[in-house]
């Protein structure tokens, strides 16, 4: 796809999550809303996939580590064509498929059971291991949130990728500055975010969330590097998209009720 056609992409995403989480009543529109362009980028340009075959062995591998927004994944893998749309609205309903955060033994294409923070990293590791033993040349990618930097496991996960060189896996961190207690630098500050990675063994990138071209120039880059794995460090928006919701700590975990919901989408149009 061309970054117009990726733009409008995410434009179509981040309105299946307003309409999803405004029929469900419950769920997390922010960090849903503030990644859409990176998983946009994923699904629709980078990652090798086959919709008709979720458990396809060559295929690459995403790790939603921030499970809370399994709004922003359900919405990428029923435009990808994994399920139907439709299924979107069943969002959080009781025997949905699509729970509040990803079940692997609901949906096939999940590739982790991601909520408790801290723990996708350290699985993408694992995958990115079990391809190369197996002799594949499978991608891993996975997204974190800032706030989840805060967990421990992240920095052993870190190492440990480094350590074994794995060069096949790239992390994006979905820098919003925001979490459910408020802005993270002072609830526990990660900073300075970047340098740690360095100071870890990855290579480093820092881009512009929101910017399609940065996106994908450091997706280019992330596959020239062997040896090491690759960190992009996105600043983005919470809640990007709905200026009612940009940068605003309070729609973490709260959804949209129907005006808001029916405003929401009216500047999306």
């Amino acid at each position: 796809m061309e970054i117009k056609h990726l733009t409008a992409k995410s434009k179509e995403i981040r309105r299946h999550i307003i309409r999803m989480l405004g029929r469900a009543g419950s769920g997390h529109p922010g960090g849903s809303l503030s990644a859409a362009d990176i998983v946009t980028a994923l699904f629709f340009r980078e990652m090798r996939l086959k919709p008709d075959e979720p458990g396809w062995p060559d295929r690459d591998r995403f790790v939603m580590s921030k499970g809370h927004a399994a709004p922003l994944l359900y919405a990428a893998l029923a435009e990808r064509g994994f399920f139907p749309v439709e299924e979107l609205m069943t969002l959080r309903g009781l025997g949905s498929r699509l729970q509040g955060h990803p079940d692997m033994k609901k949906l096939p294409e999940v590739e982790m059971s991601t909520g408790s923070l801290g723990q996708g990293l350290a699985a993408a590791n694992g995958m990115a291991l079990a391809t190369r033993l197996d002799g594949k040349d499978c991608r891993v990618y996975v997204l974190l949130g800032d706030g989840e930097l805060q967990e421990g496991m992240v920095w052993e996960a870190a190492m440990a990728a480094a350590h074994y060189k794995l060069d096949r896996l790239t992390a994006f961190i979905d820098h919003n500055g925001l979490q459910i207690d408020g802005p993270v630098a002072q609830v526990m500050s990660p900073e300075p975010v970047a340098e740690k990675w360095r100071a870890f063994g990855w290579h480093t990138i820092c881009i512009d969330g929101h910017d399609m071209g940065q996106i994908l120039k450091a997706l280019s880059e992330a596959g020239t590097i062997k040896g090491r794995p690759t960190m992009i460090v996105a600043e983005t928006v919470k809640g990007k998209g709905c200026r009612f919701m940009e940068g605003k700590e309070d729609w973490h975990g709260v959804a949209p009720n129907p005006e808001e919901t029916e405003r929401a989408l009216l500047e999306m149009a």
